[in-house]
């Protein structure tokens, strides 16, 4: 009898995608093809040349970790730091006790080909260049040791949360990044309008369009159909604000949660999709963690860095979060001494600075709820006082804030008054008033601001650093 195996189709596309593309040094890393004869491409990071032989570190981007490769010494001649190359030998078992293998090219001058060359002004040599001086080198400063495992880490974590709300039956939804709403009705909007736009004609959209600010009243829409969703996309804000916290093209993680009534619901989920996270770091699971720590930048403090980030690592994962009312935050801000540069006013919310201090203060992250309503946005579900409204702020040392949230008034008389009472345009929001009409349910949801996350699990202090082509005021290169 023939019996025909049926091959998942998704084994088939690996096993296709491997055949046809070049190896990278991480999946060689990982799985070493010794005294096999092979092609290994890259950049070269490093050369040193001797009277019998020469040695060149090659780096392709997958990993922080470089390719020791022997060469004979007149294959060296013309190679410089940050040419591409194409190399051909043996993957063999390494002399040295820096790495367990090394590449070792065939004796022929012709094994060793110059792709793409560079000027003798490339400026990535090998010794510490600052960060400063990296961000005016926008289209090299990614090759750096340091600043690409950034990325890749980034890349992790963007799959953890995937894999996360995989796990929980949420939707992942594409909402639009040109809407006619302001979202938090601060007005830091960059508006759109067609390159071949006349003065005085019917804008390019019927309407005044502009860049979102958050995609929040979408995905209520979406939600409203579909339950559980959540994106993660770039939104925008024209703020001129020149921090290292501030750009003013970054990405969001928001969620909309159906059929929730209680804060403590979301924040608790926020808990569990950060900590989602956590337990590669904390395990080391394919070697995460120490791939990021191994690439940290050689500085005097290099290793009390480590040992910080580790600490930190640890206390988001094992302790649980505390979670403090806004009130309760006021009170200990003004008994608490100290003298802040911004005063700690009821009225005026909490400044990053005191938001640093109280995650500090107690000792990890940390839950703000209960704010009062009048400087939260409109669509924010009243409390039972008539005073707060029912969110939250997760703030963390060092950073601050990182994560907002709130249950969404879903009572369409409460939602219109908010609405008149802020002087704003009713007739933009007939779209988003109209999900009241139509089977409304409770719900809430939250927006996590992407690069600050990356930012607190990193230690990078600014997160031009952790986005490829920061977008802020007065900076738009490449």
């Amino acid at each position: 009898m023939l019996r025909i195996r049926s091959v998942p189709s998704t084994q088939r596309i690996f096993k296709r995608f491997n055949s046809t593309l070049p190896p990278t040094l991480s999946q060689l890393f990982k799985n070493p093809p010794v005294d096999r004869d092979l092609t290994i491409n890259g950049y070269v990071r490093s050369v040193r040349s001797y009277k019998k032989v020469s040695f060149l570190d090659l780096s392709d981007g997958s990993t922080h970790e470089s390719l020791m490769c022997v060469l004979q010494p007149g294959q060296a001649v013309d190679l410089k730091t940050g040419q591409s190359v194409s190399l051909q030998g043996k993957w063999v078992q390494s002399r040295g006790k820096e790495q367990a293998y090394e590449f070792k090219t065939h004796p022929q001058e012709s094994s060793v080909k110059i792709i793409g060359d560079v000027p003798e002004t490339y400026p990535l040599q090998k010794k510490l260049h600052t960060l400063q001086y990296l961000r005016t080198l926008p289209t090299l400063r990614w090759r750096t040791s340091y600043l690409s495992s950034i990325l890749r880490f980034r890349s992790f974590v963007d799959f953890k949360l995937n894999e996360f709300f995989q796990s929980r039956d949420f939707t992942k939804v594409n909402p639009p990044i040109i809407t006619s709403s302001d979202c938090e009705g601060a007005g830091e909007l960059f508006q759109v309008e067609s390159r071949n736009a006349e003065l005085g004609k019917e804008p390019f959209f019927g309407k005044n369009a502009y860049l979102t600010v958050s995609t929040q009243l979408h995905l209520e829409l979406l939600a409203a159909s579909l339950g559980n969703v959540w994106t993660l996309s770039p939104v925008f804000r024209a703020e001129s604000s020149d921090t290292n916290r501030h750009l003013s093209e970054f990405w969001m993680l928001e969620a909309e949660i159906s059929f929730v009534d209680e804060v403590e619901q979301i924040t608790k989920f926020t808990e569990d999709m950060i900590k989602s996270v956590l337990k590669d770091l904390v395990n080391d699971t394919n070697g995460v963690a120490s791939n990021l720590l191994s690439s940290q930048r050689r500085t005097d403090d290099f290793e009390q860095m480590n040992a910080k980030l580790k600490q930190r690592w640890d206390n988001l994962y094992n302790k649980s979060w505390d979670s403090i009312t806004y009130d309760k935050a006021i009170q200990t801000l003004q008994e608490s001494g100290v003298e802040f540069k911004i005063p700690v006013d009821y009225n005026d919310g909490l400044a990053t600075e005191h938001e640093k201090w109280l995650a500090s203060h107690f000792g990890g992250p940390l839950f703000v709820t209960d704010y009062p309503k009048d400087i939260k946005p409109f669509y924010m579900k009243l409390n039972k006082d008539g005073k707060t409204v029912g969110c939250f702020d997760l703030i963390v040392p060092d950073v601050g804030e990182i994560i907002g949230g709130s249950l969404r008034e879903h009572d369409l008389l409460r939602l219109e008054q908010e609405i008149s009472k802020r002087d704003m345009k009713v007739d933009e929001l007939k779209w988003y008033t109209s999900l009241r009409e139509n089977g409304s349910v409770p719900h809430g949801g939250f927006g996590l601001g992407f690069e600050r996350l990356i930012c607190y699990l990193t230690g990078v202090e600014n997160v031009r650093d952790v986005v490829p082509l920061p977008r802020a005021h007065d900076e738009c290169q490449a």
